[in-house]
């Protein structure tokens, strides 16, 4: 089933101006930040667009649509942490075979990556050290292999309810371990200035 071809005029005129990496990151950008505050959300791309707001994971899922409606497979890279830290979830991008990622945050950190990486593990590596707690604590653990929207048959594009379901097997898919327990045991821990500047947000709640 071709999910694209469920995706009004309205909506293919908003994906065909995003024709560049930079141009749909810096669409993401301008969507405010989904403080979920009548409760949590799964927005499908369709919902984002109408309420005009996104958190990482519905901003990664607007991107990977956009990035599909070009030519690209619509991937994920589910980047998880310790119990005490938030999972964040990125858009993958190809240029020629080099990875880069689209990213939704609100922030200082965990954001755009240029197409440089020559793997999905490289470029999930890039935000190790970016990944911290506010007393220092590195916390990113794992990421997951490429997860292919395309291959889902709910049509994810334009659900009107949430998508639990593929959160949940984006959770459950397989992932890649980075550290060993000696690995953990010899982290320092980020600098004070490092967490000065994780604190910066763009959004306002």
């Amino acid at each position: 089933m071709n999910h694209l071809a469920a995706l009004t005029k309205e909506e293919q005129a908003v994906f065909k101006k995003l024709n560049s990496p930079r141009k749909l990151q810096d669409f993401i950008n301008a969507i405010p930040i989904n403080f979920e505050k009548g409760g949590e959300t799964l927005m499908s791309p369709r919902r984002t667009l109408q309420e005009n707001k996104a958190h990482c994971l519905e901003g990664a899922f607007l991107a990977a649509a956009v990035l599909w409606w070009h030519g690209q497979k619509p991937l994920l890279m589910d980047l998880k942490t310790i119990v005490n830290d938030f999972d964040h979830v990125v858009a993958l991008f190809r240029r020629g075979p080099f990875w880069g990622a689209i990213s939704k945050t609100n922030h200082a950190v965990l954001r755009y990556r240029e197409p440089i990486y020559a793997s999905p593990r490289e470029l999930a590596m890039s935000y190790f050290h970016e990944y911290f707690l506010d007393n220092g604590a590195k916390t990113l653990r794992s990421y997951s292999a490429p997860f292919d929207l395309s291959k889902l048959k709910l049509n994810w594009l334009t659900a009107a309810e949430d998508l639990w379901e593929i959160s949940n097997q984006l959770d459950s898919s397989p992932h890649h371990q980075i550290l060993d327990k000696k690995m953990i045991a010899s982290l320092r821990r980020a600098e004070p200035i490092e967490i000065k500047a994780g604190k910066l947000t763009e959004w306002d709640s």
